[in-house]
């Protein structure tokens, strides 16, 4: 066989394979889904977000025709979560529930192995949580002026707890720090459970606890609530400012987030079929009032780029806190 005719059958086998293997991709989105799919939660079973994310399965599964299977994968700040997901074939089947605590890791860890934008395809955004700035019902503090006064006036820095270095009450209350000008010291616990009890116990003078937690101390009469970490007032707290009102600033808006991702190069059609389930499944209204019982707004990204842009936008962001403040996870 001459060169010629070697090489042409060889252009012919090469776009055969490619003709095969695109049709197998088209194929492949066509049947989506064809077997259940895993949700994979980085959260503990029983909490508030594993029992959203419980409901919202549910509601998938029967939206898109398949079995959604919660599985909860606990450990290192979610990061655990992070990297079995961004491991798993790019075939649809794996779905993460991505939050902005993969962001301030990555932020924070840079070691870390995945990475939060480029390893993922984001599929939608599905709510916001907002933190609570809170102190003891008996304090003497009643509103974010009082506190920051008594900030600069104390001998010593006031104490605020979170669940953990880089969590979002660690962060929230960073960056209210920094922009009321006063000096704060950061007592780390175990989780997030521990942070309500030890501002009872008067372990320290204020804390950022996140709506879910706080709400349920607010209406128990045990904590004040002085403000929000939402861009708007919470529906269940109509009459407590947000952070950017107090401060007149439109940057304060330091909510968690939540969101469906998908390994990297997951097919586009696979990625359509799952944003469009996702936004009719969170735009039910007994899935948004379900959600604001808990503290948490649903928030619908307007497309998978949209939400991507967002995600880079508050990776910006964080490391900025994150900088300013000089914070680094002890090793």
């Amino acid at each position: 066989m001459s060169v010629t005719s070697r090489t042409r059958v060889a252009l012919a086998a090469a776009l055969t394979v490619g003709a095969f293997a695109s049709g197998s991709a088209a194929l492949a989105a066509d049947s989506y889904p064809s077997r259940p799919i895993r949700m994979i939660v980085p959260y503990a079973p029983g909490g508030g977000p594993d029992v959203l994310a419980r409901k919202a399965s549910d509601l998938l599964a029967k939206e898109l025709g398949a079995t959604v299977v919660v599985e909860n994968k606990v450990g290192a700040g979610g990061m655990l979560a992070g990297e079995f997901a961004a491991r798993a074939p790019a075939d649809g089947y794996t779905v993460l529930l991505g939050s902005s605590s993969h962001v301030t890791q990555k932020v924070l860890q840079p070691s870390l192995n995945f990475d939060p934008v480029k390893d993922f395809v984001h599929v939608t955004r599905t709510g916001f949580s907002p933190s609570v700035l809170v102190v003891t019902i008996d304090s003497p503090i009643q509103d974010v002026q009082g506190l920051i006064e008594a900030a600069k006036a104390a001998p010593a820095p006031l104490q605020f707890a979170s669940g953990g270095i880089g969590s979002a009450a660690h962060l929230s209350a960073a960056a209210f720090s920094q922009v009321a000008g006063i000096q704060t010291s950061h007592i780390p616990y175990r989780g997030s459970v521990e942070i309500v009890p030890a501002l009872l116990r008067g372990d320290v003078q204020f804390a950022f606890p996140v709506s879910s937690t706080a709400l349920p101390q607010i209406a128990n009469g045990k904590v004040r609530p002085l403000a929000v970490t939402s861009a708007e007032r919470l529906p269940t707290l109509p009459e407590v400012p947000t952070l950017n009102e107090v401060f007149q600033r439109e940057d304060l808006a330091l909510d968690s987030w939540g969101g469906a991702w998908v390994p990297a190069g997951t097919p586009p059609d696979v990625v359509a079929k799952l944003f469009a389930a996702f936004r009719k499944v969170y735009s039910q209204p007994d899935v948004i009032a379900f959600n604001e019982q808990v503290g948490t707004l649903v928030s619908l990204s307007e497309s998978p780029e949209e939400f991507t842009r967002f995600v880079e936008a508050e990776t910006a962001k964080y490391r900025k806190i994150i900088t300013d403040s000089k914070i680094e996870i002890q090793q």
